[in-house]
């Protein structure tokens, strides 16, 4: 293995979540779907912990309508925390605290929807020229090593964009972004050539899909700025990686870890279920009434 470089520190990540949430209404009119709790700590919560532990300083969010909520919930509250210090009620006080001191936050608005692409475009001036971390704010990754840290530890040895994947069945191929390797993948980080969006099962690249994020260069921006828009105007993300790798060189990394999409009700379900069985507090009593129904 070649001695590893000293590459330009990831001190800031971009999270789009201005998305409508359309498949958790009439949940989400209101709510933002990033806010939807797994048992007692919001999605994008759990996402921002596993960026803050990576050693990112800067976190912007990508906003729209009615996600005023996500910037309440970083934001520093003198009443809530004199009132919790009034009450006692110090370590809740200590939690409530802490979530605003976990990054600097900046919130950028996206004033319309025109796709996820555009959103990773909207960040550029605040990112400015230096690399970067992308996470979704729907989905996340249960790991011992974060998914964030796992893409930091990888680019500062490749120092090259880096996508996060996983692999996926078959019968899903069709769901996701699917890596096209260069060659034959013979470790967890390989070469790509491109993106194959929801590609039909025989016509994959690949069986590795898009997940837990992706570190990119600035270059992405001025790729996504070359992308074509959709009939509808729309910018996305896979065309400005396919862009990309014609520039320079992009990787696949293939993250560790139990990966759940909260954004997909069945699952988010599913996840709730999961984390109460390891909480404290309700695990004995979730387990109890999980056998009361068989």
């Amino acid at each position: 293995m070649t001695k590893r470089q000293t590459r330009q520190k990831i001190r800031k990540a971009v999270i789009p979540v201005a998305g409508f949430g359309t498949r958790f209404l009439p949940m989400t009119i209101a709510m933002p779907k990033e806010m939807m709790p797994i048992v007692d700590k919001p999605v994008i919560q759990i996402i921002v912990e596993q960026i803050a532990k990576a050693g990112i300083e800067e976190i912007i969010f990508i906003t729209g309508r009615n996600k005023r909520a996500i910037e309440d919930h970083f934001d520093y509250s003198g009443e809530l925390e004199q009132l919790l210090r009034e009450n006692n009620k110090l370590d809740q006080l200590h939690e409530v605290h802490r979530i605003s001191q976990l990054a600097k936050f900046v919130f950028v608005r996206q004033n319309k929807m025109l796709g996820n692409g555009h959103a990773i475009l909207m960040a550029k001036e605040v990112v400015g020229d230096e690399p970067f971390l992308m996470c979704w704010g729907d989905e996340f990754i249960e790991a011992k090593i974060s998914p964030a840290t796992q893409l930091v530890e990888t680019y500062n040895h490749y120092g090259t964009s880096i996508i996060g994947v996983m692999p996926v069945p078959e019968e899903k191929f069709s769901k996701y972004g699917m890596m096209k390797p260069t060659g034959k993948i013979e470790s967890k980080t390989f070469r790509i050539s491109g993106i194959v969006e929801k590609p039909e099962q025989a016509k994959s690249p690949s069986k590795y899909a898009m997940m837990g994020g992706a570190i990119f260069t600035p270059e992405i921006f001025r790729s996504l700025e070359h992308a074509k828009p959709s009939l509808q105007g729309e910018i996305y993300y896979v065309d400005g990686v396919n862009i990309l790798t014609k520039h320079e060189k992009v990787h696949a990394h293939q993250l560790t870890g139990r990966w759940w999409d909260s954004g997909n009700k069945a699952e988010y379900i599913k996840a709730n279920i999961h984390f109460a069985l390891q909480h404290k507090e309700l695990k004995d009593s979730i387990r109890e009434f999980i056998k009361q129904q068989h």
